[in-house]
């Protein structure tokens, strides 16, 4: 792991030491429960840090017993693991640590994970400590990294909830070396309905709930919301009307036949996910390959990737 760490906010070179991050012999950012602390808590993905830290092991399939994450990063990112030895990765909102698990077991790279929230708490706990892993509490666009470094850059389920995801996308490429590659997935728009639905018509008020409100709201009725929402997809009606009902997309992003208890965890997680965030913003593919183009990547491919039932927006491409 050769990876140089520079101070975001001087762009003085960092070392690093089992405490903290060093400038000038001075630890300026703590090493704290396993990650370096380059932010403090008190930002816009706060609830993120408590999404992940109430559920941290629901979606990593070690501790689910699925191979949901699995199937995800191998199908969206299109890596041989062997190919992946000895790589430096960088993974950028990496939550409870769901594709940091599948990187740390399933291939031999050298992993450096970021996250914005406390979640790294969380990914800490089912992933560390690991001589493979370095974990970062930073921002997108202020990350402890020298530019052009990473052979592998992956940002998963992330840049939809970012303030400005042009820049997200443009910090993400200026990691990359040369002859390097950057996967991103995001949630697409379709069409002019794609926000005519319940999670956009009611983000406004949730997203302004603690955190304890909301979860407890969504925990007290999401067995009816379930249940309603499986009458329709058995009549041939989900598509039309499940939309309005205020849950995740059962039949789009889960797999199925799972024990009940399962399910109904998934979808606590996974609707308070769609409701919590302060950013929800859904872009076009071809507007996320044209800043792929315009920040200088080549071979830029975007589209839909199936796994299972599942489809994700995915945009990827290499630096020249």
């Amino acid at each position: 792991m050769n990876i140089e760490l520079v101070n975001p906010f001087n762009g003085h070179q960092l070392t690093l030491s089992a405490d903290g991050l060093k400038d000038n012999g001075l630890i300026i950012f703590p090493n704290e429960n396993g990650a370096y602390r380059i932010v403090k808590d008190d930002n816009y993905s706060e609830n993120f840090g408590y999404q992940w830290n109430k559920f941290a092991g629901t979606q990593v399939d070690k501790t689910s017993k699925l191979d949901i994450s699995k199937k995800r990063f191998f199908a969206e990112t299109s890596w041989d693991a062997t190919d992946l030895s000895g790589k430096n990765i960088l993974e950028v909102g990496s939550g409870a640590g769901r594709f940091t698990q599948i990187i740390l077991d399933f291939t031999k790279g050298n992993l450096y994970s970021v996250d914005y929230s406390n979640a790294v708490e969380a990914n800490y706990k089912n992933n560390g400590p690991n001589e493979r892993l370095q974990l970062f509490q930073a921002s997108i666009y202020e990350m402890p990294f020298a530019k052009a470094q990473f052979d592998k850059v992956i940002c998963i389920g992330v840049l939809q909830h970012t303030p400005d995801v042009e820049k997200s996308v443009q910090c993400l490429i200026e990691m990359i070396k040369p002859g390097g590659e950057l996967v991103v997935d995001f949630y697409p728009i379709t069409g002019w309905w794609t926000k005519l639905q319940a999670k956009y018509l009611l983000r406004p008020f949730t997203k302004k709930m603690t955190h304890e409100k909301l979860y407890k709201k969504i925990d007290r009725n999401i067995d009816w919301m379930i249940k309603t929402s499986r009458f329709f997809s058995k009549i041939g009606l989900g598509r039309l009307f499940n939309r309005f009902i205020p849950i995740c997309d059962i039949d789009g992003t889960l797999p199925n036949n799972l024990p009940y208890d399962q399910l109904r965890e998934l979808c606590v997680l996974d609707t308070f996910d769609m409701f919590s965030p302060q950013y929800d913003q859904p872009q076009r593919i071809n507007t996320v390959v044209k800043w792929f183009n315009k920040y200088g990547m080549q071979d830029v491919w975007g589209g839909y990737i199936r796994y299972e039932n599942c489809k994700a927006a995915v945009v990827k491409g290499t630096k020249p």
